[in-house]
């Protein structure tokens, strides 16, 4: 994939500072009300702007009348909870149902006049969409939970629930997030009773390669959790496994964890079939993942590599579609 161009070119946006502000890491000071200007790149707007296509595609592409939708969290995410909304008020869309991933993304849907029910195991939910921190080139395994809530929601269970749940998955990033070689951290869900002993079971499991961290909730982070460590509504603990090596397969780090006592759950995902919607400086790239089965039973080989158009309609989102066998996997995604 061609790589998003850079610009040194920028605008200024005036904002008004309140009084009390911060001065870095949960370091509060006081200061009288003034009107700053922050520098926003055309390269961010870009971001911006292609995360909205994205979200308006996967809304008109995967979502039909009468499907229960997992909705995600998240910038894109939120964009297509509000697209959502209008496709329901003006019509073109009816009789849909969204299953909330978290409070923000049941507050969005509230706003666009979504209709909503709670997640329950017994629910099928025909697809679902969301943010991802990061996703693992190939294999579309993604790494999220990486942000902090913003109150003491559930973190990662109720999310993670609602996405392995989904018949259909699909993750809209941005180029830069669609990565071969991957970097920084996995958040992992730990029973707070005797958690130090969890953290070092995990710290020697990636001895040399990642360090372990207690997530704060507020101050300064540090190892230990600072003086308020991130405790979740169900009373788990957090620890952010931030990898000072390249992470060379996110599947061998999810096993691994789950073989470790205390372990809840971890922000990895390895879902199939799944849809990686990717914005480029060419448009958008959808590509798509196949089931294991399907992967090891093929006796074609392995990806061919993305197929470009020869001609792109400017009017609408330029399509490259990556395949993991020569057969095609469009199948799995029939609309």
């Amino acid at each position: 994939m061609a790589s998003l161009a850079s610009s040194s070119s920028s605008i200024n946006i005036l904002v008004h500072v309140p009084a009390a502000a911060f001065n870095g890491i949960g370091t509060k000071r006081r200061s009288r009300g003034k009107t700053s200007s922050i520098r926003v790149t055309h390269s961010s707007l870009a971001d911006a702007s292609a995360l909205l296509q994205a979200a308006h595609y996967t809304v008109d592409t995967y979502i039909k009348t009468g499907m229960v939708i997992g909705l995600g969290s998240g910038y894109a995410s939120g964009m297509a909870i509000q697209y959502l909304g209008r496709q329901l008020r003006s019509g073109v869309l009816k009789d849909i149902v969204g299953v909330p991933t978290s409070v923000a993304s049941a507050s969005e849907a509230a706003k666009a006049g979504i209709p909503m029910d709670k997640y329950q195991d017994c629910l099928q939910i025909d697809f679902a969409f969301d943010d991802a921190d990061i996703i693992e080139e190939g294999t579309l395994s993604a790494i999220i939970g990486r942000q902090r809530p913003k109150d003491e929601e559930s973190i990662l269970l109720q999310q993670k629930s609602i996405l392995n749940a989904a018949k259909k998955l699909a993750f809209m990033i941005t180029e830069s997030q669609y990565k071969g070689d991957l970097d920084g951290s996995v958040p992992v869900l730990i029973q707070s009773l005797n958690w130090m002993q969890t953290a070092e079971e995990i710290d020697d499991l990636f001895l040399g390669d990642a360090e372990v961290w207690r997530r704060s909730s507020i101050g300064q982070a540090s190892p230990l959790g600072g003086d308020f460590p991130l405790v979740t509504r169900e009373g788990h603990n957090v620890l952010d496994v931030i990898f000072t090596s390249p992470i060379l397969s996110l599947a061998e780090v999810a096993e691994s964890l789950d073989e470790v006592n205390g372990v809840v759950d971890h922000g990895v995902i390895c879902k199939f079939p799944c849809t990686a919607v990717i914005t480029s400086s060419d448009g958008l790239c959808i590509v798509n993942n196949m089931p294991k089965n399907a992967v090891e039973g093929s006796k074609t080989g392995t990806k061919t590599g993305i197929l470009k158009h020869s001609h792109i309609d400017p009017s609408k989102p330029h399509i490259c579609k990556l395949f993991h066998t020569i057969r095609s996997t469009d199948k799995l995604f029939d609309k």
